[in-house]
């Protein structure tokens, strides 16, 4: 197994997860669930704990390796957040005109750091199988087992996903503020002043 240290240029987004084989067909997200670890012939496993950055960092780690076909959803959704759930919908819904992932159950399920494009790879480059509910080992390791032997063609190149970057805009009225007119990107920097 590798760490997490941009593999093969797979992987772009930071987060809790595993490497393992780089050619691998399948992503495996543990919800919650204790002591188990997939076999070494997954492409990449971790945790998913929140509907909305949780599910972006998987979506977008997952499309850069265009060998993962699968991703296998196992162990106990977790309350209120109800993450596996809020992934599965957005698979098979997307995301309405507001980010929100459409049908999803969870409580804050806004997809605000993608691109639709991405999503739209992820629906079509990605089978989800639903082992919501399951923790035995040995039953995952089963069907781990089955959808590595189908061994599907990759999905072309690599999908490297940006993290959209909002700009946030101060613009106060007064005309004696020395700030009035100052824009301010997202980091908190200023971009230039309107008028000054």
């Amino acid at each position: 197994m590798e760490d997490n240290d941009d593999y093969n240029g797979y992987y772009p987004w930071d987060g809790d997860f595993t490497v393992c084989s780089p050619t691998g067909c399948i992503a495996v997200v543990l919800l919650q669930i204790d002591n188990y670890t997939p076999p070494d012939c997954v492409a990449i496993y971790g945790p998913l704990r929140t509907e909305n950055i949780g599910i972006e960092k998987i979506i977008a780690n997952v499309i850069s390796n265009p060998h993962i076909r699968y991703l296998i959803l196992c162990g106990d959704d977790i309350r209120g957040h109800r993450s596996g759930s809020s992934l599965i919908a957005l698979h098979k819904y997307g995301i309405d005109k507001q980010n929100k992932i459409v049908n999803a159950p969870g409580a804050i399920p806004y997809i605000e750091n993608l691109e639709s494009k991405a999503i739209k790879r992820f629906q079509n480059q990605i089978k989800i199988i639903n082992l919501i509910g399951v923790k035995d080992k040995n039953t995952i390791d089963d069907v781990i087992q089955r959808y590595s032997k189908k061994h599907p063609p990759s999905f072309g190149k690599p999908y490297i996903a940006i993290k959209i970057k909002p700009q946030t805009s101060v613009d106060i009225e007064d005309k004696r503020a020395l700030h009035s007119k100052i824009v301010v990107n997202y980091m908190g920097k200023i971009e230039k002043r309107r008028g000054m």
